[in-house]
């Protein structure tokens, strides 16, 4: 499966998918040349690495880095994964899952946390197969809450 690390030039592209994830799942979203301005100042960091799958590109995985406070390694959020529905099933998730890790222990990351809800079965099905861990139950520990909120 074709993965490679976006650019610049890419933001256009980004923008449409990542407008396209927000849609889908009725969460709001910026338009896309705003957000394709946005993903333009973010790639040109070190903080925020973008991922392209497929040929159309037909997924994304957005990473964003930041040091660490409990080891000298950076730790690596997973913001974003999205395939475009028609694609799903066929391997992209995992190809994308797979070089995320590969480019953020590259990058010097140590860990890698995400979040997802609930009743995406598919998405937890993939990031359990893969090794992370959601701690829902003794002995493993308490049930893990994502917060967020707009300030």
């Amino acid at each position: 499966m074709d993965v490679r690390r976006a650019t610049a030039d890419d933001a256009d592209v980004i923008a449409r998918l990542l407008h396209a994830f927000n849609t889908e799942y009725g969460e709001p979203t910026p338009e896309v040349g705003v957000l394709a301005t946005r993903v333009r100042e973010l790639v040109a960091t070190d903080e925020t690495i973008v991922l392209l799958g497929g040929a159309g590109p037909d997924g994304l995985a957005v990473l964003r880095l930041r040091p660490a406070i409990w080891s000298a390694g950076l730790e690596c959020y997973l913001a974003e994964l999205y395939v475009i529905p028609e694609r799903r099933r066929r391997g992209l998730g995992l190809a994308l899952m797979e070089a995320a890790m590969d480019v953020a222990r590259a990058a010097g990351a140590d860990t890698m946390d995400l979040g997802t809800s609930e009743d995406d079965h598919g998405a937890r099905a993939l990031y359990e197969r893969l090794g992370f861990v959601h701690r829902e139950r003794p002995p493993d520990g308490p049930v893990m809450y994502v917060y967020e909120r707009e300030l």
